[in-house]
């Protein structure tokens, strides 16, 4: 009887390990109306995206509207809680975009490996990981349990443009 439970708690666990890589991030951006664009051109003397192996190293990227408009603002002054919240998620629209600009299809990432969130904020603001969740929540709508990762949500005195998050990340690919 314990080596019947041991094979059935065995196929249980395998079924539940290929659900969770059989997540389809095209398909799932399909599903939440979103179109990536080519990646927007680097504002400065860097590359969106470096491949060494099977990581992907990305460059910080801000919110930029699909009207490639830019959100500007200081996080607890212009910008509230929940507009800084969009905009991570913005900013994770743009970093997948860069992404795919680089592997050409997101089906190729493994997980989604490390991030680094930077709220510009004033100074008495202290919800950073409340912002960055933004970005990470959709990364985990868009990649399940792979889009889960390690993460630091830091404050900042500015950003470039006055952008209210910047966000960069790690991705491993398969």
């Amino acid at each position: 009887m314990k080596g019947k439970i041991l094979i059935f708690t065995l196929v249980i666990l395998s079924l539940g390990a290929s659900a969770q890589t059989k997540t389809d991030p095209e398909k799932k951006l399909k599903e939440l109306g979103i179109t990536l664009k080519k990646p927007p051109t680097p504002i400065a003397n860097y590359v969106p995206a470096v491949q060494v192996g099977k990581m992907v190293y990305l460059s910080g990227q801000g919110p930029i509207k699909d009207d490639g408009e830019l959100i500007k603002g200081k996080v607890g002054a212009e910008i509230t809680l929940e507009q800084a919240q969009e905009a991570a998620r913005l900013a994770g629209i743009r970093l997948l975009e860069a992404l795919k600009g680089q592997i050409g299809d997101l089906n190729k990432v493994k997980r989604i490996v490390k991030v680094l969130g930077m709220v510009n904020a004033v100074p008495t603001f202290d919800q950073q990981p409340k912002v960055i969740n933004g970005f990470s929540d959709f990364m985990v709508e868009v990649f399940g349990q792979n889009g889960k990762h390690a993460r630091s949500a830091v404050g900042v005195g500015s950003l470039p443009s006055n952008i209210p998050v910047e966000i960069e990340m790690i991705v491993e690919l398969k």
